[in-house]
């Protein structure tokens, strides 16, 4: 398998949105300069539309999720549903011994000992009121058991290049340090879950409260209820990982995530998450390349009913400069190729790179543009008869 690299010219679908400009040029502050006060001994802030890093500290340094570990069992249940193997509608039971170990362990949905839940009622106290007993009852229901789930965490983790992240609970309940994260990694968890499963994140994340069998549960979420656009994603808490957060908001398409980890109080948290988030917007703006859908070129497909496969944004694709900057950038399409058959449509399949001069290559996921099946003996035996005669 070789590393195929393509440089992109213009395509009709950018006939607005010039690939090139200005070289980058400061007409206002320094980005930095208006940066709020951030304690956190971990910061990141990631324009997901661009991918790029508008701020970082100690990014790729281990610690402790707490409850933000819940991001990934919400990834790994929107992938089971999206698969067929999971039903939002499908009832799990409660086993016995789930029952006794998790009665009202930190924070909980208080389910009953008869409680049959829906995998959806699961997903909703999971997400918006970081239910401990919802992510053991949902893991043993999709699965069998929680290692059995957690395996499935883990594999996503490899599968998305969290190389620093590992997983050995679906809730973040104290594991001794088993279970750690990095800032890097669950920015890039948190953007997947958000641009690849983009109806259930809209359906499940979000929510100020939830109400569940006749108890109302308010969402800790710092940015509800005063932050314009938020959405998402997690907050967690124990003695051992201190006050985190990952939060996002998005607005006129343009989608940031922030990820704040190690705090002593909770309102430092909310108060400086939320001037981080603010300053995101306000100190940056996010110029347009390709809008969803936009097919950027094709893909080489061995051992498919077709040889080739379109590649497509799977979001609004953008690059981020400082208030007030232009712009020069090229772009590039990278996959190893040719890919292989099954392929399903909007699989991550290659990647959009975007050189700005004196900054780091940014690179952008591109998605499969339509289902590619394995091919039978016949069709093979044509790809390989085309392939010698260079068709």
């Amino acid at each position: 398998m070789r590393l195929k690299v393509v440089t992109i010219a213009m395509a009709a679908t950018l006939a607005a949105l010039p690939v090139q400009a200005a070289a980058p040029e400061f007409r206002g502050a320094d980005p930095l300069g208006s940066m709020p006060r951030i304690d956190a001994p971990i910061a990141l802030m990631l324009d997901v539309g661009s991918g790029r890093v508008l701020f970082s500290r100690d990014p790729h340094r281990r610690f402790v999720p707490a409850s933000i570990t819940k991001i990934m069992t919400s990834y790994v249940a929107f992938d089971l549903i999206s698969k067929g193997k999971l039903r939002l509608d499908q009832r799990i039971p409660i086993r016995p011994e789930t029952f006794r170990k998790w009665r009202n362990v930190g924070s909980t949905m208080f389910l009953p000992a008869e409680a049959q839940p829906t995998v959806a009622e699961l997903i909703e106290g999971i997400v918006t009121v970081s239910a401990n007993d919802a992510c053991v009852v949902l893991a043993e229901g999709a699965t069998g058991s929680v290692p059995a789930f957690t395996a499935l965490m883990n594999q996503a983790a490899d599968e998305l290049g969290m190389r620093d992240s590992h997983f050995n609970t679906p809730n973040g309940w104290m594991d001794e340090g088993q279970t750690y994260v990095t800032a890097a990694d669950l920015a890039t968890l948190s953007g997947a879950l958000m641009t690849r499963f983009p109806d259930l994140y809209r359906r499940f994340y979000g929510h100020s409260q939830m109400t569940w069998n006749g108890i109302t549960q308010p969402n800790h979420n710092p940015l509800y209820g005063h932050t314009e656009g938020a959405d998402g994603v997690k907050t967690g808490f124990t003695n051992e990982a201190g006050y985190g957060f990952v939060g996002s908001a998005q607005r006129n398409g343009r989608r940031l995530v922030m990820v704040l980890g190690g705090y002593d109080r909770p309102i430092d948290r909310t108060n400086q998450s939320r001037a981080f988030i603010e300053w995101g917007f306000a100190a940056w703006d996010a110029k347009p390349i390709y809008r969803k859908g936009s097919a950027l070129g094709s893909a080489a497909v061995q051992g498919g009913e077709a040889r080739q496969v379109s590649l497509v944004a799977p979001h609004d694709l953008s690059v981020t400069m400082p208030k007030g900057a232009a712009s020069k950038y090229r772009l590039s399409v990278r996959y190893k190729g040719p890919l292989k058959a099954p392929i399903r449509k909007g699989e991550t399949v290659a990647s959009l790179l975007v050189r700005v001069p004196g900054e780091p290559v940014h690179v952008l996921p591109l998605a499969a543009g339509e289902d590619v099946a394995r091919g039978g003996v016949l069709a093979r035996l044509r790809n390989g008869a085309m392939g010698l005669v260079g068709l």
